[in-house]
């Protein structure tokens, strides 16, 4: 029965995501789609893109091992989610033409700038669609009993086919109909948990008193407060967040729909870590990987079984899909635009930009199949986004004197922090390297004078 229900569900992401996305004419619609959605789409295509498999089953793994410190760190990203929808969102009406971060980077901080954000952001959205692919196979092989690189070849094949085909217009209505049913699917799995180990008093009974309660050892403390920043810092403002930021009919829309995707977070990162607690009160001998799928096949029905698959599924699929459009875009308008001397005519841009999605989207299936250790150098990528392109490119939204020699020292900075902190001081007190090479871009940004060469107007 569970497998019926997810291969009709499989073949309905498939349809919706080809039909939405019929009558693709350049790569503006290709890349934003158009600038055309409301509040609540956007809500939805922000919700579901982002929430991925470290915000659902990562998180009830971390919670099962170390308590509810875990969900707290996640409000991190919630925080984030609110300071941009303030701040960020109303502010990009400034660039009505842009369809990648390079667009929003160029006027202020020159070409080279462009290429820079473009290499990095490539190499950031690779590596964590890579990270998706690897994830997506292992599901398909817990839940369905499909061999891992069967249930790779399943699951990327459909998110490669609407994704090539549709660009961003597909990603979104896929991501709308996997929105709605994970955000459905998740809560009836600590629901039905919750009921299946005796009730919310009967289970807290058997969990150790410390995972109900947050650290308050300095050490600790320290160490929250720097998860809590790097979930701030982490995702901001990536090329696929930029590109959602730049989807709306006005700017009212985008930073409403950014609003509601922040504060539905809040409570969904409180279930999905509560179903580690689930997991550990049932059974505290088994792996805390598969604390989730635990409670899925311990607590639910066959049918509903079905339903949460989908879910879970859904959660991988739509951030795979969003990071795969936004490596593409990265690719073929912020690195191959810049570099040519003339302009490809409007056929040939979408032309390269759905080339390029089906390239990287065949390329990532490779490499989980083949080598994943290349994945890690991929995502290690992630560390340096924050540390080198988050500061200018905030700064030069929010409105502050923008020039070369402020992102170059900045970046130089960064760089050097997050290596320094990591690699040779290995990281004390618990805090991460990408903190410290954003706070150490924010204090060079802004002690280099504002000098005039390409000073924002």
């Amino acid at each position: 029965m569970q497998n019926t229900i997810v291969i009709v569900y499989l073949f309905t992401v498939l349809v919706v995501g080809i039909l939405a996305g019929r009558k693709i004419t350049g790569l503006k619609e290709y890349a934003v789609a158009g600038k055309s959605f409301g509040a609540m789409v956007i809500f939805a295509t922000l919700s579901a893109s982002f929430i991925g498999g470290g915000f659902s089953m990562g998180n009830a793994e971390k919670v099962f091992l170390i308590g509810i410190a875990n969900i707290v760190a996640l409000w991190g990203f919630s925080l984030k989610e609110i300071l941009v929808a303030l701040y960020i969102a109303p502010r990009m009406k400034k660039y009505p033409d842009a369809i990648s971060i390079g667009d929003i980077m160029e006027p202020h901080y020159g070409k080279g700038a462009r290429i820079f954000s473009g290499l990095f952001g490539v190499a950031l959205c690779a590596g964590i669609l890579g990270a998706q692919v690897g994830a997506m196979g292992y599901i398909f092989n817990l839940f369905l009993g499909i061999d891992r690189t069967s249930g790779i070849l399943i699951g990327c094949s459909i998110v490669i086919a609407y994704a090539t085909i549709g660009g961003m217009r597909s990603v979104i209505w896929t991501d709308v109909m996997q929105f709605i049913v994970l955000s459905v699917g998740i809560p009836l799995t600590l629901f039905y948990g919750i009921q299946f180990a005796g009730g919310w008093e009967s289970m807290i009974q058997r969990i150790p008193p410390a995972h109900l309660q947050l650290p308050s050892s300095p050490g600790a403390i320290a160490a929250l407060v720097s998860l809590f920043l790097t979930f701030v810092l982490g995702e901001t403002l990536v090329p696929p967040y930029v590109q959602r930021l730049l989807i709306g009919k006005t700017d009212r829309d985008v930073a409403r729909g950014t609003l509601f995707s922040g504060l539905f977070s809040i409570p969904f990162f409180a279930v999905t870590g509560l179903i580690g607690i689930v997991a550990l009160s049932l059974d505290p001998g088994i792996n805390p990987n598969l604390a989730l799928p635990f409670v899925v096949q311990a607590s639910l029905h066959p049918v509903l079984q079905g339903i949460v698959i989908a879910a879970i599924i859904s959660i991988i699929m739509s951030s795979a899909d969003s990071f795969l459009n936004g490596a593409a875009i990265a690719f073929s308008n912020d690195l191959v635009a810049p570099l040519r001397r003339t302009p490809l005519a409007p056929s040939a841009e979408l032309f390269l930009a759905r080339a390029t999605t089906l390239v990287v989207g065949v390329a990532a299936v490779v490499f989980a199949l083949s080598i994943e250790s290349v994945l890690d150098i991929l995502i290690y990528a992630y560390n340096f986004w924050a540390p080198t392109v988050v500061v200018p490119l905030g700064a030069a939204i929010l409105g502050f004197r923008a020039t070369k020699s402020r992102f170059i020292g900045g970046a130089i900075a960064g760089i050097a922090a997050a290596l320094l902190w990591s690699s040779v001081l290995h990281a004390p007190y618990g805090i991460e390297g990408l903190v410290m090479g954003c706070f150490a871009n924010l204090t060079v940004f802004f002690l280099i004078p504002a000098d005039r060469e390409t000073e924002e107007g």
